[in-house]
């Protein structure tokens, strides 16, 4: 065995190198348990060592292989979007439930348009429109709904509601930056677009707007649901009150963290 293949085994140790390692090979992960005796090009392996430098020094798998996964499909993703969060499930399943059918929906921020575009594809009978501030965001997210064969999805850039047709809807769903601007985290999340992230001193400044401003798009019975950090339920819910929603509540994520609220106008 050479160095070479020593080196492929050797990458099994942090569970992410397979995944470059496979980025790079343009096979799937068996293919390294399956050939662990395979002996990587001179090309191969130079862009294998580029990208684990890369990695090591703190940059995102997704943005090195340019996907991530999120519900049932792959979604491509670059520096000008939010990398797709196994959170953002929850408020994904959320509306698969409570969106009645024939529904028109509302994605504040679309990002990649992992959410717009799971939902369409799970619910075609409802109409979508996607959401986002960012030019560039919006183009990624317009090449996956075309990647994923997507129905019907109307792409509006805009800075939340302002730029929106007068309309009432039966959903309105977001995930909006809500990380305070002064939080310690964000030196991890250095490599992902800030405008989707922080949310002022607070944290909380895009979410109050989304609450005020959801109500005037919003049909009588109809709904907002929210993403949020873990300690912001409080926070949240009390915005809902203020604006005069009703029936508020909060789910719990995979971790029983508190992250997803909603509530009817």
């Amino acid at each position: 065995m050479n160095s070479r293949s020593i080196c492929l085994l050797k990458s099994m140790i942090d569970p992410n190198l397979p995944i470059l390692l496979c980025h790079v090979l343009k096979k799937p992960r068996s293919f390294l348990l399956t050939y662990p005796d395979y002996q990587p090009s001179d090309q191969e392996q130079a862009e294998f060592n580029a990208l684990k430098v890369r990695y090591e020094q703190g940059e995102p798998v997704a943005y090195l292989i340019g996907k991530k996964g999120f519900w049932n499909h792959y979604f491509k993703v670059t520096p000008d979007v939010l990398i797709p969060r196994p959170e953002t499930e929850l408020l994904l399943e959320l509306a698969l439930h409570k969106v009645p059918r024939s529904a028109q929906v509302i994605e504040l921020g679309t990002g990649s348009g992992c959410l717009a575009i799971s939902f369409a594809l799970e619910r075609p009978d409802c109409q979508v429109m996607a959401v986002d501030l960012s030019e560039n965001a919006l183009a990624i997210a317009k090449e996956n709904a075309v990647q994923l064969k997507t129905g019907a999805i109307v792409f509006i850039q805009s800075n939340w509601f302002d730029a929106l047709p007068p309309q009432k809807v039966e959903a309105i769903l977001s995930n909006p930056p809500y990380i305070e601007k002064q939080d310690s985290h964000l030196k991890d999340l250095r490599f992902e677009p800030e405008l989707a992230l922080v949310s002022g001193e607070s944290g909380l400044e895009a979410i109050e707007l989304i609450i005020k401003q959801a109500r005037f798009f919003l049909k009588p019975g109809g709904f907002l649901a929210l993403e949020h950090g873990y300690n912001q339920k409080e926070a949240v819910q009390a915005l809902f009150q203020e604006y005069q929603y009703y029936d508020i509540e909060t789910r719990l994520d995979l971790q029983a963290h508190p992250r997803v609220t909603w509530g009817h106008v």
